[in-house]
């Protein structure tokens, strides 16, 4: 069989809900790296919060980081690295814009630093793996150069006013698009930044034709790469706007949704232990 690429997603679709590979979806990734087929991680993380499921899986391929504005590989230094950033002007235009209409919080992201608008330590917890140099304090004072993104923390009710309002004022330079849990925020890039893009950088890399891209996720953030993908895949706890353009659902992310399609679509009859 010819080589495929892999594409996963990691929260709500490669790791279950603690957080963790399963079992049997590692046991049948590492059984289509050893046939040589290509896996990669396409993620709304950052490298330092996704490196630890990179280096469990092995991977010696590209990642793509901040849902694809920020693409690298970690053991090639040839790679052309992808590193698309907002302008500051327009971040600090946002920063102005969503402090008027009394967000809760706002997270600038530079690489490896984090700048909090607000002291939070949920968030704090979360944005903080890898050890990131990290600011808190009034973002239009602490951030001083164009970030890889903004991510917006708001009431539920309130999301879809906020969403609203980016896409009016400033839909000509961003992409915005809603994290799942553990996050559940809004995420903000630069305009024609998605996984998706970030893939097809990766697919070209490795010579690997379009036909043959499996991709799995499970939420707003995937939903570019999903369509994409010949072969997109949604998990069985993905939002309903994913299944609709998805090609086939999988079982959930605590279910091995990934291993039992993949074990199935390869025939590999790797049986799972109970």
């Amino acid at each position: 069989m010819k080589q495929h690429l892999i594409c996963l997603d990691l929260d709500g679709t490669l790791l279950n809900d603690e957080k963790e590979i399963p079992e049997y979806t590692f046991r049948v990734l590492k059984t289509l790296q050893q046939k040589g087929h290509a896996i990669i991680i396409a993620t709304g993380r950052p490298y330092r919060a996704s490196q630890r499921y990179y280096e469990q899986l092995g991977l010696k391929t590209p990642i793509v980081n901040f849902n694809g504005a920020f693409v690298h590989h970690p053991f090639d230094h040839t790679f052309p690295v992808q590193h698309h950033r907002l302008d500051e002007g327009l971040a600090t235009s946002m920063i102005e814009t969503l402090k008027k209409m009394k967000v809760k919080n706002m997270i600038a992201e530079v690489k490896d630093c984090v700048f909090l608008d607000q002291p939070d330590p949920q968030l704090f917890e979360g944005f903080s793996m890898g050890s990131p140099l990290i600011k808190v304090g009034d973002l239009r004072e602490n951030l001083n150069e164009d970030p890889t993104s903004l991510l917006i923390e708001a009431e539920e009710a309130m999301i879809p006013r906020v969403r609203q309002v980016l896409t009016r004022f400033y839909a000509e330079n961003i992409e915005h698009r809603r994290w799942g849990a553990p996050f559940p925020v809004i995420e903000i890039v630069k305009k024609g930044i998605s996984k998706a893009v970030g893939i097809d950088i990766v697919k070209d890399c490795l010579n690997i034709d379009h036909d043959h891209i499996i991709a799995f996720g499970d939420e707003d953030n995937d939903l570019e790469m999903i369509k994409y993908a010949s072969y997109g895949i949604a998990m069985g706890n993905a939002i309903d706007e994913l299944k609709h353009v998805a090609k086939e659902t999988t079982l959930s992310n605590n279910d091995d949704g990934i291993g039992v399609y993949l074990n199935r679509f390869f025939n590999l009859n790797i049986p799972k232990e109970k």
